[in-house]
């Protein structure tokens, strides 16, 4: 493909009436088809983050890593500089893809050739597009020009994405959704994934962030209910103010009281003045109850008045004060049972779930398992000091197999042991560190692997002949026959094929020479 043709099908992508990040994924397909190359990146610059916003080429879970800059030279290089940088195959510093590229012969492994441009708009920058290869000599100083021309193109499609979101957003009153292209820092704290479980809540949360009823979030332990509820905060209206967590069940019942509505002085022993609530701290923004059916009946029946009226009564005091606070609660407890066996009110209850919002377990976000390991694969790389750290493709299934009671905590500690383990067992620092499926320690599996029963077994013919009965031949065909039908059955991408064969993608390679299939 020549240089003008790149453009022409850059200006092709850029006029397709799609959302904005689907077009920027076809504008990465574009240029992959145009430079040869392993892998392209569009990532969006928040502080000292990089996030992939587009992708082709590298393994799922990279969807979820946030790359901090400092910590990647080949990124802080490429985002200090207006001008194509490329990378040298001897070059000695690390590239943040490292065991990330699909489909290598070695497994996953080094990057050897990469090049990548800053991306500005409207004088300030973006982020960056990057380009990987596995093959030396990939890229030279005819593709360096050719990359810093078709740049320019990129940053038009996504100006283009930016002017659509905020038209959507002047329209609905209400701000971009969480995969959007503007900015996403925050506090630290992002709910990361794409499944159609997740999108479907945060479509509802954005909805109901809007309006000032209070919201009930249900959800198993360690589904992130909290970060559900900051999320409702930095959609509402009320973002500006504050939003205060109280953690329930960490509340001692003789001081409850005190610490939601505060007290006055003299109003118990050691109350030598009078010191506001947590409501008072949260007037005008949210309070978020985390656990609210742990809270004791007084106290159950003190927050009804809340919820009624509006009005605080603190300990001690005769008289009462209007605050204006959105109150969001938390549970994994089933409260229509509670309400059974009078643990809990049942008109608070109705008051407190106005609008109830289920969070989905992990185990109904299976599409998220890769990307919110990949996260945690890139907290912990960076936590240990290693120079790449990623899943072999027996554990990345193990983790697919998984029912994840525990969920997204339970993963998170997974990965956090797996890497730790790793290293104790003489892993370097300085070399690419993959974690294979024992390490993770996981139970057998109760959810089938996907794909995993999707291909037949070679149908062998009713008799056999002297030659068919020699094992080892028979051996080598039913390998032969079930490779060629998992490359068919995955377009020939080795390594999703190696995934359905649960075999390491080097040693399918290997392999497949052997048989004679490469």
């Amino acid at each position: 493909m020549h240089d003008v043709s790149l453009l022409e099908t850059l200006i092709a992508d850029l006029v397709t009436d799609l959302p904005a990040v689907i077009r920027l994924e076809k504008v990465v397909k574009t240029l992959r088809t145009h430079f040869n190359c392993g892998a392209v990146v569009i990532l969006k610059h928040d502080q000292d983050m990089l996030r992939p916003i587009a992708s082709i080429g590298l393994a799922r879970e990279a969807l979820g890593r946030r790359f901090l800059v400092p910590q990647h030279p080949r990124l802080e290089r490429i985002l200090s500089s207006r001008e194509t940088v490329r990378f040298e195959p001897d070059s000695s510093l690390p590239d943040p893809y490292d065991g990330l590229i699909e489909d290598s012969p070695d497994g996953h492994l080094a990057v050897h050739d990469c090049m990548g441009i800053s991306l500005y708009i409207e004088g300030k920058c973006w982020g960056v597009l990057t380009l990987d290869a596995l093959t030396p000599g990939t890229f030279d100083n005819n593709t360096m020009q050719a990359l810093q021309r078709a740049s320019l193109l990129v940053e038009a499609a996504i100006r283009m994405g930016l002017i659509e979101q905020n038209i959507r957003a002047l329209r609905n009153n209400r701000r971009d959704s969480e995969y959007s292209l503007t900015s996403n820092s925050n506090d630290g704290q992002e709910i990361i994934g794409r499944s159609a479980a997740l999108m479907t809540v945060l479509q509802e949360l954005e909805v109901v962030a809007g309006s000032d009823l209070p919201v009930l979030l249900l959800g198993e332990t360690g589904v992130g209910k909290e970060l559900f509820a900051r999320q409702l905060h930095r959609l509402s209206p009320r973002n500006h103010k504050p939003l205060v967590y109280v953690n329930c069940a960490a509340l001692p019942e003789t001081l409850a009281e005190s610490e939601l509505f505060g007290h006055t002085r003299g109003a118990y022993s050691g109350a030598t003045g009078e010191r506001a609530g947590r409501f008072d701290s949260a007037d005008g923004g949210t309070i978020f109850l985390d656990e609210v059916g742990e809270l004791p009946l007084a106290i159950q029946a003190k927050l009804l008045r809340v919820l009624q009226n509006g009005e605080i009564q603190r300990l001690g005091s005769d008289s009462s004060h209007k605050v204006n606070v959105r109150i969001v609660a938390a549970t994994n407890r089933d409260l229509k049972q509670q309400i059974k066996s009078g643990d809990f009110r049942a008109d608070l209850y109705h008051r407190l779930s106005v609008y109830p919002l289920p969070i989905p377990p992990l185990r109904e976000r299976h599409d998220d398992i890769a990307v919110l390991a990949g996260h945690f694969l890139e907290l912990n790389r960076a936590r240990l000091g290693v120079r790449a750290l990623r899943l072999s493709p027996a554990a990345e299934q193990a983790l697919q197999r998984y029912d994840w009671p525990g969920n997204v905590r339970e993963l998170e500690h997974t990965i956090s042991r797996a890497a730790i383990k790793a290293l104790s067992l003489g892993a370097r620092r300085d070399d690419i560190v993959s974690i294979d499926a024992q390490l993770l320690d996981l139970p057998t599996a109760v959810v089938p692997a996907v794909g995993a029963h999707e291909l037949p077994l070679p149908k062998t013919s009713g008799s056999l002949d002297a030659g068919a009965l020699n094992l080892k031949n028979a051996v080598q065909t039913v390998q032969r026959e079930l490779i060629q039908q998992a490359l068919e059955h995955t377009d020939y991408k080795w390594t999703q094929a190696a995934r359905i064969l649960d075999l390491d993608p080097s040693n399918l390679h290997k392999l497949a020479s052997r048989l004679g299939l490469k």
